[in-house]
């Protein structure tokens, strides 16, 4: 890699995750020094090959310790936060994680200088939402924003890519079971967002190319009902299963049971928003404050997905280049 490096210096909350991995290899890109501050550094070291020797660093980092905190900011030029859950597990709440923790961040950014930090959020962040997650993920972005109001929010849809949690959990359930359930039907509609999309807007908004203080809303080039996403998973994995349609009351007691569960596949807070459409307002759109209007191309969803779902096939990837 022939990157140069820039000299500074960026702590990424998260940077082991999905989307953080993804943040991290962004910001390597641009020449940054990254600090990964993560639950389990022991667990990190595939980040290191991302970057040039010695330029990503693992750190212990546990949001509900805010000493942690305090000391994977220090020396920091700029912060992002990518630590979300989809699940409670144990300590690992909700209030704990997306609404104690994004202030524990910026209120250790402001104390080590910095105006603002890079937060990420989701689509559906409301306080008066019935799902807890939502409610958290808004009690956050508020947090940030009152501790450091020069915060630049980012909300993307459903990310999908390699390492996805919802069109690999489906694919990995089309391969066991004969039907896949459209949860209220399958109306809901997504706008599914590539997660190195999602990684080149933290980048960017880490360069100072976005507007402080605002929030903007990350949505893929197309939007689909939850039976349209299922239906590609069924055609990318070439496997033909029944879309057994499930009513929202029927799911959501589906998911109070299941929840008792480690691993289930969903629970009574998803139920709750998937009552929702989650795609881009008109708001975001007419402000510029999309991907587009930052100036990037998104990906569309039939671009990526065949690359990490042909292993969900019969013959798993030696079936990747058989006709259909």
């Amino acid at each position: 890699m022939s990157t140069q490096l820039n000299g500074k210096l960026v702590t990424v909350f998260g940077g082991s995750g999905f989307l953080g991995r993804h943040i991290v290899q962004a910001l390597a890109r641009r020449g940054y020094r990254v600090r990964a501050a993560v639950r389990r550094p022991d667990l990190a070291t595939h980040l290191q090959p991302l970057g040039m020797p010695g330029q990503i660093m693992p750190v212990q980092a546990n949001l509900r310790y805010r000493w942690s905190v305090d000391r994977a900011v220090i020396g920091s030029d700029a912060v992002v936060n990518a630590v979300g859950i989809l699940a409670p597990t144990g300590k690992q709440t909700f209030d704990a994680i997306q609404a104690f923790g994004p202030r524990a961040i910026a209120e250790a950014a402001r104390a080590a200088g910095l105006e603002g930090i890079t937060h990420i959020s989701a689509i559906g962040a409301d306080a008066d939402s019935p799902s807890v997650y939502a409610r958290t993920k808004a009690a956050g972005e508020a947090a940030v924003l009152e501790t450091l109001p020069e915060s630049v929010i980012l909300r993307p849809s459903i990310v999908f890519g390699p390492e996805d949690d919802f069109f690999n959990k489906f694919a990995g359930m089309a391969r066991l079971s004969p039907a896949l359930p459209l949860i209220g039907g399958g109306e809901t509609k997504f706008q599914p967002v590539y997660v190195c999309d999602v990684a080149e807007a933290v980048a960017r908004a880490v360069d100072g190319e976005l507007t402080p203080g605002a929030a903007y809303e990350l949505g893929g080039p197309e939007v689909k009902s939850f039976k349209d996403c299922m239906e590609e998973v069924l055609e990318v994995t070439r496997r033909s299963r029944v879309l057994l349609p499930i009513p929202f009351p029927v799911a959501s007691a589906m998911g109070k049971v299941m929840q008792l569960l480690p691993g289930a596949p969903i629970t009574a807070d998803q139920v709750e928003l998937l009552k929702s459409d989650n795609v881009v307002s008109d708001e975001a759109r007419a402000g510029g404050r999309t991907l587009e209007g930052i100036g990037i191309s998104p990906v569309t969803l039939a671009a990526v997905l065949p690359t990490y779902l042909d292993r969900f096939r019969t013959h798993g990837q030696y079936d990747a280049h058989r006709p259909a």
